[in-house]
């Protein structure tokens, strides 16, 4: 039946196939109420008997494609096959007759799951390593001949294995392909990670996310274009402005000082920096806009709102989605709906509905009626005009951080209605400024790899990632003696309420449709597999307890800390039997900290309530970004209104290299010139790494 598919479509993770036949209940007979939160009512009482089985079968098939893209889709029928071809074939790999075409069906089947089993550039990388050679130009390392005929390295071998070295080649044809102007297998790898991953077109980056990051720029940002910047975005955006000569406006995140952290940045305060540059006439030089999605933290944007409402402001607005720790996010249903290309596909189909047309026409109507002020524009939800607006979405993903591939593994993908138009020359040329003409081809056999293994696996992966998460939280939380000095933080914790129109504290823990309630309605939403960690009640600040307790003590191997929390990530290579190594970890620190407490003296004791004090209680306010010196800013008044807050990076970061622009300061010097009124403008970029976020830029 269909509510059956349904279900079997989200919770059987082994699936690769589904073959619909016409006719079909809609309702299954058996009793479902045990599976009850993973029936979806809304897709039943469409599959009515009222609609035709063409309908029907069409309904079901995009139902079971907005769960799972990766699956293909078979259709059965009995009457007018060629017709139905017609008009249902695209959403169906195949139409099938049912009396005819059982043995082409089978066939079909296993030859889709072999499409996906495909890996271009990784077959023609092995095929390349057992081809005897003659090397007389570049890598003497080729085939291992420079190690295995050594008498100091031959270890280099035992601990790689020779396979490495085999397939080590500074060829770029012979079947290799050249990643600067790919023609063959790396082409053909690209193009199946772009199916695999809904984009348009897909870019392997062999040197990060970094890279990938400075390459979208480049392609996109000329001197003097306006970038709208995520302030707590990774080093890479900054430089790359700086590259690009962009004029930077940076936009403010909303703070946490409980936690002394920052969460994402607010739709009202992207949209009030929309609208002003629009009352200043700048509009039209307003390029790109870039924010992290998601956080190092794991809050997620509503990705179609901020396009939507930003399009209805500025309707070619470029976006550059930094998902360096989303990329496993494609494959899962809720998540994938806060995807960069995923919200693509969806607005571009959105914006060509009449529908929508018809929904916008009526709005337009009424604000020709009665124009909004600008207060009113930033309250409610704003729509892009359909015969205005432009689809020009991008997204930088590292494939080694959350999914499988060699480290410096990472992937833009495209999908831009402009971009043969406007895009690809620069994009070729910015390509071919930031790419190694000796890229590692070990890298890229690696990407193709773990697109293999997303297209077969991927939901199975996402969904023990998400598993693992939960039961690492249940079982601190649960844990008398852990929750005695450490908490998981809820989602209601780092995202403020007035950010969660679902209203829902914890929809990581309170069923599936709590959770899919919360991702269909609320501004920030939380990523289950980040636990953030609250060990304020220990004494031990964020830096201390990460160094000494979990890395020099344990091996336990974490990134990011705050004052008072530390941040664990699972991941699709994490097991359950991580996960009781990290609680039993914990529980030893917690066990010699309970004896240590209770054995304190009372001036011992004293002091350490006075360290948790300081560690629970609120820090002083965060500070905002302080802006830039107004000699790198456009001070003059456009419009009568304000001058906006845009100011020249790469002006400053040049300025520094000339030694009698700059001095050098302690930090006693720095607040003794502030206070007696002297700008302290930064030289050059300070980054903490991790996370690899600068906290001052020239």
């Amino acid at each position: 039946s269909g509510d059956e598919a349904l279900i079997a479509a989200r919770l059987n993770v082994n699936l690769q196939a589904v073959v619909i036949r016409r006719r079909f209940s809609h309702r299954s007979e058996r009793d479902l109420s045990t599976l009850a939160q993973f029936v979806d009512t809304k897709v039943s009482e469409v599959l009515d008997d009222h609609k035709s089985p063409d309908e029907r079968a069409q309904i079901l098939a995009t139902s079971i494609q907005d769960l799972r893209p990766e699956l293909d889709l078979y259709l059965m029928t009995e009457i007018e096959v060629e017709d139905i071809a017609g008009r249902l074939g695209t959403h169906f790999r195949r139409v099938f007759h049912a009396r005819e075409g059982v043995l082409e069906l089978h066939l079909s089947i296993l030859q889709g799951v072999a499409e996906r089993y495909r890996t271009p550039f990784f077959s023609a990388l092995k095929q390349y390593s057992h081809r005897p050679t003659g090397v007389f130009h570049a890598l003497p390392i080729s085939q291992g001949k420079s190690i295995v005929n050594s008498h100091w390295i031959k270890d280099m071998v035992s601990f790689y294995g020779l396979d490495v070295f085999m397939a080590e080649t500074s060829a770029t044809c012979g079947g290799l392909d050249s990643l600067l102007e790919p023609t063959g297998p790396l082409r053909e790898a690209q193009q199946l990670a772009a199916e695999t991953y809904g984009s348009r077109r897909t870019y392997f980056v062999t040197n990060g996310t970094s890279t990938a990051n400075k390459i979208v720029t480049q392609s996109l940002v000329a001197p003097g274009d306006i970038v709208l910047l995520d302030r707590n975005c990774h080093q890479s955006h900054h430089y790359g402005m700086m590259m690009a000569g962009a004029n930077v406006i940076y936009l403010e995140a909303y703070p946490l000082p409980d936690y002394t952290m920052y969460g994402a940045v607010p739709l009202r305060e992207i949209k009030s920096k929309l609208l002003a540059l629009k009352a200043a006439g700048k509009l039209d030089r307003v390029k790109m806009m870039s924010l992290t999605n998601c956080t190092f933290d794991g809050i997620v944007y509503d990705v179609e709102r901020v396009m939507e409402e930003c399009l209805a402001i500025k309707p070619d607005l470029v976006f550059l989605w930094d998902e360096a720790w989303f990329a496993f996010a494609r494959f899962h249903p809720v998540y994938r709906d806060r995807t960069a290309m995923a919200t693509a596909r969806r607005l571009r189909e959105k914006l060509a509905d009449p529908a929508y047309l018809a929904e916008y026409q009526k709005q337009l109507t009424a604000d020709i009626e009665k124009p909004p002020t600008d207060e009113e524009l930033l309250n409610r939800r704003l729509m892009p005009d359909p015969a205005k607006a432009r689809v020009r979405v991008y997204a930088a993903q590292s494939t080694h951080k959350t999914l499988t591939s060699l480290r410096q593994g990472s992937m833009i993908h495209v999908f831009d209605q402009d971009f043969e138009q406007k895009v690809s020359e620069a994009f070729h040329e910015a390509y071919m400024a930031h790419t190694s003409t000796s890229p590692n081809y070990q890298i890229l056999a690696s990407l193709d790899l773990g697109r293999r293994q997303v297209a077969l696996e991927g939901v199975e992966l996402v969904q023990r990632q998400i598993e693992n998460a939960m039961q690492l939280r249940d079982a601190i939380d649960n844990h008398p003696l852990l929750s005695k000095y450490m908490r998981c933080l809820r989602t209601s914790d780092l995202i403020p309420d007035e950010f969660r129109a679902s209203h829902i504290e914890q929809p990581l823990r309170s069923g599936l449709q709590n959770m899919m309630t919360a991702w269909d309605k609320d501004e920030f939403v939380l990523d289950p597999s980040r636990i953030t960690l609250s060990i304020g009640r220990t004494g031990y600040d964020g830096d201390t307890f990460k160094r000494e307790q979990l890395m020099d003590r344990h091996g336990v191997q974490i990134n990011k800390t705050s004052r008072n929390t530390v941040l664990f990530m699972t991941n699709i290579g994490t097991t359950r039997s991580s996960v009781a190594f990290l609680v039993e970890v914990l529980v030893k620190i917690a066990t010699e900290l309970d004896e240590a407490v209770s054995e304190m003296g009372l001036g011992e004791r004293g002091r350490f309530e006075q360290k948790v004090r300081k560690l629970t209680t609120s820090s002083a306010s965060l500070p905002n970004f302080s802006g830039f010196h107004p000699v790198f800013r456009e001070m003059e008044w456009t419009n009568g209104s304000e001058p906006t807050p845009e100011g020249d990076v790469r002006r400053a970061f040049y300025l520094s290299y000339n030694d009698t622009n700059c001095e050098y300061l302690t930090t006693d010097e720095v607040f003794e010139k502030m206070d007696n009124g002297v700008d302290v403008v930064s030289a050059t970029f300070v980054t903490p790494y991790p996370p690899g976020f600068p906290v001052l830029v020239p």
